[in-house]
């Protein structure tokens, strides 16, 4: 008798969450984006949640809280209620803050459940037209020649394009020197003006540049062509195998969040970017889909966690 009583009380007990689970959601559903309007990271994350917003016949509130590297938003989703009510997009970032960001006020791996990733986006390694970079073989030859001789730009220290950099040099066995600016647009102007030789820049922000005959493309950083730029190679199809590096973006909720929500949000996640409506909005800007389950996008998240940590150490980075 006691042994059915347990059981009774322990089915009781999960009755509420299962009835959440099953009715989720029933009110609207905050989006909190660690990047400001307008940013790859808020451009990506709306037009997926808008098509989510349809299935659910619930809105999905977009709220942008930009702000160190992402980890503002992410600490205020950490500590939101574990209901499902409260979603993260983030990007790269939410892999690479453990590494470079000092006295983080969460904890990556414990603090958060990996729900579904959105898109990712190469980025892609430009010179100007003049130079006489023309191959991903002509920057490693002259490289390993010339140690420290060529210059390559980035959006900042601890940025994508800084990371993808050092990704870069590190799957080459190369040496370069590293010139930060404060962003994408000033790399650019610096490629075209001659004052940086090559840059990782994000796909967004160069197809019109690539297009002109401004900028040549040299490679991408995905494991597959890009179907914007179908005729420039990977890194790996370039000679530079693991060296994939993509900006990539991705949806998190807080950890304790019952079972049956993410995986309704995973699922539904999943549906709107399989829509040919998003997916062609996704496709126009440069994003390749991506199709993951929960078990599988956590297994990516911790694997581009030890990968970022060992080449954020490897480039002597300290964190802030």
């Amino acid at each position: 008798m006691k042994h059915w009583i347990k059981l009774a009380l322990a089915a009781l007990a999960a009755l509420p969450l299962s009835l959440h689970a099953q009715g989720f959601p029933n009110k609207p559903v905050t989006a909190v984006i660690t990047f400001t309007p307008g940013s790859a990271t808020d451009i990506v994350g709306r037009i997926v949640m808008a098509k989510v917003s349809e299935f659910w016949g619930q809105p999905v509130v977009v709220e942008n809280k930009p702000g160190a590297g992402g980890s503002i938003a992410s600490g205020q989703v950490a500590r939101a209620a574990a209901d499902g009510y409260t979603l993260l997009i983030n990007s790269n970032a939410h892999a690479v803050n453990p590494a470079i960001i000092a006295n983080l006020q969460y904890d990556t791996l414990k603090d958060f459940i990996d729900v579904v990733p959105l898109a990712f986006q190469p980025n892609v390694l430009v010179s100007s037209a003049s130079s006489p970079f023309k191959s991903v073989a002509d920057v490693v030859s002259t490289a390993k020649a010339k140690p420290g001789a060529i210059n390559f730009g980035s959006a900042g220290i601890g940025s994508g394009t800084h990371l993808n950099l050092e990704r870069f040099v590190d799957a080459a066995s190369i040496k370069v020197t590293h010139v930060p600016y404060k962003g994408t647009p000033e790399v650019v102007t610096g490629l075209l003006n001659g004052s940086v030789d090559l840059y990782w820049a994000p796909i967004s922000a160069i197809l019109s540049n690539v297009s002109a005959g401004k900028l040549q493309a040299l490679a991408v950083s995905t494991s597959t062509r890009s179907s914007r730029l179908p005729n420039v190679p990977t890194t790996g199809e370039a000679g530079v195998p693991n060296a994939d590096a993509p900006l990539w973006f991705g949806v998190w909720v807080p950890a304790g969040t019952p079972k049956a929500v993410v995986d309704k949000v995973n699922a539904d996640v999943r549906r709107a970017i399989a829509s040919p409506d998003v997916k062609e909005k996704l496709a126009n800007l440069g994003n390749e889909p991506v199709d993951m389950t929960t078990d599988q996008f956590a297994k990516f998240v911790r694997d581009e966690m030890n990968t970022y940590g060992r080449i954020i150490r490897a480039a002597g980075i300290k964190p802030q």
